[in-house]
């Protein structure tokens, strides 16, 4: 794994992804979660590893600075800028066919799936 990988995704803005649907708002344009959402997938598509790991989101700090309305294509792009151990930094960006509506950064951790499932399988004793 090196600085400057990138991975992309990609939506359409439909009636299940809006604001009203996910309820972050009223309004049929794109919603945030799905913008995050959206910044994640582009991160975890830059990178590769082997099997027996994964990654998870610890960290966003993001803007959404545009609307996007019902049928608009939304491209997210997620650019590796920092490795510490297992802490991957990503700077996240994403646009309409208009322009930019949101960017940021994102944080992940490489974890070892099955330690990783069994310590979240363990807080069902807590709950």
């Amino acid at each position: 794994m090196q600085l400057g990988l990138r991975g992309q995704a990609q939506t359409t803005v439909t009636s299940f992804n809006t604001a009203k649907a996910m309820g972050s708002g009223l309004l049929e344009v794109f919603a945030t979660p799905a913008m995050v959402a959206l910044m994640e997938q582009a991160a975890v598509n830059c990178i590769e590893l082997p099997e027996g790991q994964s990654s998870v989101g610890t960290s966003l700090n993001i803007t959404h600075i545009a609307a996007t309305p019902l049928g608009a294509v939304v491209s997210a792009t997620a650019e590796l800028i920092e490795i510490d151990r297992r802490r991957l930094v990503f700077r996240v960006s994403v646009c309409d066919e208009a322009g930019k509506i949101g960017d940021g950064k994102h944080e992940r951790f490489i974890i070892d799936v099955e330690p990783f499932l069994a310590k979240a399988q363990s807080r069902k004793q807590v709950l």
